[in-house]
């Protein structure tokens, strides 16, 4: 990738944390500010940026337009959508759908809790692979020696008392995930939040998807969690029935 795109990604990354200064944009790319500033002009006539009237910069509509063309074009998504939305009626719950794509974990879709303690999660942030339910449903799925390599080559970040953070440990509990067709994040990633998740899976049978619930223990406690499984699991045989799966034969 040339240099010029780099850096203009890399703006952006920084601009999807938040409004910017051009002397802060520089700071964090390491470019002179004169390089910074032809980029953003660059960027602001594609509309992909834009600098209020406090000369800080933020992200512009053509991204957002962008990226929702991205989304349109994920058809799991749209066949997954109104099978959500009525789990997340019927719950009152966040629910979430989320893909493996480039060795990463991303949320593609988000609905809200009806609870006035909300997620954190966006469509488009990355999940954890090794303390997230939805990662190990996606991870689960891989070929034995693909899950391997992942599993050796993640960095084992830890954010609670009950993350995951080796190999072995990984690759049991997604031994456990593709056996009982479900995974869950018991506080892993945070610690007031617990989650289950399960696969949707195309008319190959290939894992697409995987879709969850996520709660916060101050709404639900992890046992009354667990009790929504059934529920998250008819959901996403639904799902995957639309997108082609063919019925089990007796």
């Amino acid at each position: 990738m040339s240099q010029t795109v780099t850096r203009a990604l890399r703006l952006l990354a920084e601009l999807g944390e938040g409004e910017r200064s051009l002397d802060q944009l520089a700071e964090l790319i390491g470019v002179h500010k004169t390089t910074v500033l032809r980029l953003l002009q660059s960027l602001e006539e594609e509309r992909f940026v834009y600098r209020d009237a406090a000369y800080r910069y933020h992200l512009g509509a053509g991204l957002f337009a962008l990226s929702g063309l991205a989304l349109e074009q994920r058809g799991i998504r749209a066949v997954a959508a109104p099978h959500l939305r009525e789990l997340n009626a019927a719950t009152g719950q966040t629910v979430h759908l989320a893909a493996y794509e480039g060795g990463e974990v991303v949320y593609i879709d988000k609905y809200d809790s009806r609870h006035p303690v909300r997620m954190y999660s966006r469509v488009g942030l990355r999940a954890a692979l090794h303390n997230t339910a939805v990662a190990k449903v996606l991870l689960a799925d891989l070929p034995s020696a693909e899950r391997r390599r992942v599993a050796e080559t993640i960095e084992y970040t830890r954010h609670t008392p009950r993350t995951i953070t080796e190999p072995a440990a990984l690759l049991a509990e997604l031994d456990l995930v593709a056996a009982q067709g479900w995974a869950q994040d018991h506080a892993e990633h945070e610690s007031f939040i617990n989650c289950v998740a399960a696969p949707v899976r195309d008319a190959t049978g290939r894992v697409v998807a995987a879709a969850s619930i996520s709660v916060p223990d101050v709404v639900l406690p992890y046992e009354r969690v667990l009790e929504l499984v059934p529920q998250l699991r008819a959901t996403a045989a639904a799902i995957s029935a639309d997108a082609g799966l063919p019925p089990k034969t007796p």
